[in-house]
């Protein structure tokens, strides 16, 4: 298996209690990432994005249809670090869940954090960086995981306006230097054009593709570039389309 291969997917979620019933999060979902590739998904919350990169990573499974991925690690809207540990064992724990000791996986760790833009924060706790250095922590105790697909989920949606953009080239910077297949799950249509590949549109829940938009724009990109602008208005029209 090379990348993400969903098709056809359906994922239902039984209700309990006063309105107890179903709720259908996907139904005919798919989807495909090539090895080494990014692929953007944007739609409307609940729209099941969130629940789809855990079928990619089988924290769920599928009522219907099938996924299949090369083995992938889920990287979260939060950062979720430990607050009493420092930032290098917070890298480090991704190691750690892989069977490493604990003062061999802090050495390997620890040439990330010059590489990251973290050198000299290795002992600061989380409640001591700011947020973009929390989310570079956490991504790279997300790399340690040794996963060739990342499964992105909103990862600066709890950052300002200015810190998010700085995350964003630098996480395309990242990944240029630093290669795997992506699914990345965003709100923001804008951050989805710059970083992607390929931004795949869902329609309201049940979630579904209804639009694919390649990203044909070199490298690097500029939130003013006509492309970029043209892209972003073509996936907002396809956004407000009817399911």
């Amino acid at each position: 298996m090379d990348g993400v291969r969903v098709d056809g997917v359906e994922r239902v979620f039984r209700v309990r209690g006063r309105r107890s019933g179903e709720v259908v999060a996907l139904r005919g979902m798919s989807l495909r990432a090539a090895p080494g590739e990014i692929v953007a998904v944007v739609g409307a919350s609940g729209c099941g994005k969130s629940t789809l990169l855990e079928l990619i990573c089988g924290l769920q499974q599928p009522d219907a249809g099938s996924v299949a991925a090369d083995p992938a690690v889920l990287m979260p809207q939060r950062d979720l670090l430990l607050p009493w540990a420092s930032a290098l064992d917070n890298a480090a724990l991704a190691l750690r869940v892989r069977g490493v000791p604990a003062g061999k996986a802090r050495i390997e760790a620890v040439p990330w954090f010059d590489r990251f833009g973290l050198g000299g924060f290795e002992h600061a706790r989380p409640a001591e960086l700011s947020g973009g250095m929390r989310q570079r922590v956490a991504f790279v105790r997300t790399l340690l995981a040794g996963k060739p697909v990342l499964a992105l989920d909103e990862p600066f949606a709890a950052l300002d306006a200015l810190t998010r953009q700085e995350m964003q080239g630098w996480l395309a910077r990242t990944l240029a230097e630093e290669p795997r297949t992506v699914v990345l799950v965003t709100h923001d249509v804008e951050e989805a054009v710059v970083l992607a590949d390929r931004v795949v549109v869902m329609s309201p829940r049940p979630g579904r593709a209804v639009a694919e938009l390649d990203v044909r724009v070199p490298r690097p990109r500029h939130r003013t570039d006509a492309d970029v602008v043209a892209l972003r208005e073509r996936a907002l029209q396809a956004l407000g389309a009817p399911a």
